[in-house]
């Protein structure tokens, strides 16, 4: 588990992903994104882990991508460069267990996009938001147009995309982009405690709310009340929620 622009710990079930490229904001380029992709199959292998924490060295959590990189390239390029910021980015999404985005910084474009494909984003009361793709005559490449609009709503999303505007903290709790803000002394200390009180759930139980819920928001209404009922039923006998109802039963913590 050694990078040259990433660190990866994991302890107790919990993995912390971090972006190591402080000297120029965590600026994802081809290395970056290759790293991601190695670190993501050993933290895929990994039976024991129950939570993914993502995070930024630094000052930025991503403050984009690496635009020293991208300005060589001719349309061909720039398809392929928006197409693995996509599949990598896609790879955290599709983890079965929660993947938590730790705003510390900045997170802008690529930044953003990351932040964007994790299920829940704590961010510092310092952090700063935006898709300022369109400043330099782009539009996001890694599904910005996407997910956005999903989050914050059609309107909020055009006028961020649009405007190309740098949001603070608080006005993207406002909007939903994220869904608490930390003040940054206690920020890692905050999201530890959160990610800890996830991971201490049935793990079986926590990984069915994120495969239901993101498979429901895509299919009709009564099919995806079907798809919730059917797994509902199916957790009924496992071992995880007999010892969960006999603990609650008991007033006692439940031993997973």
């Amino acid at each position: 588990m050694s990078y040259s622009t990433l660190k990866l710990e994991i302890n107790e079930g919990i993995a912390v992903l971090k972006i190591n490229r402080p000297k120029v904001m965590n600026a994802l380029n081809s290395l970056v994104f290759s790293e991601l992709n190695d670190a993501l199959d050993i933290i895929q292998e990994d039976t024991s882990l129950r939570l993914l924490v993502v995070t930024g060295e630094g000052k930025a959590f991503v403050a984009g991508a690496d635009i020293a990189e991208m300005s060589g390239k001719n349309a061909t390029g720039g398809n392929e460069f928006s197409e693995l910021g996509q599949t990598t980015f896609n790879r955290f999404a599709e983890l079965p267990f929660p993947v938590i985005a730790a705003i510390n910084g900045f997170a802008l474009g690529g930044g953003c996009e990351l932040a964007m494909a994790c299920d829940i984003r704590i961010a510092s009361d310092t952090a700063k938001f935006g898709q300022p793709e369109v400043s330099l005559g782009l539009i996001p490449g890694y599904a910005g147009t996407v997910r956005l609009p999903r989050y914050v709503g059609l309107s909020n999303a055009l006028y961020l995309l649009m405007t190309g505007d740098i949001i603070d903290a608080n006005e993207a709790l406002r909007i939903g982009l994220v869904q608490k803000v930390v003040p940054v002394d206690n920020f890692m200390k905050e999201v530890m405690a959160l990610s800890e009180k996830i991971a201490s759930k049935g793990q079986i139980a926590v990984q069915k709310v994120k495969e239901v819920t993101l498979k429901g928001i895509e299919i009709h209404w009564s099919d995806a009340c079907q798809l919730e009922a059917k797994e509902f039923g199916n957790l009924f006998g496992n071992g995880e929620s007999d010892e969960g109802m006999k603990a609650f039963l008991e007033k006692r913590k439940p031993n997973w």
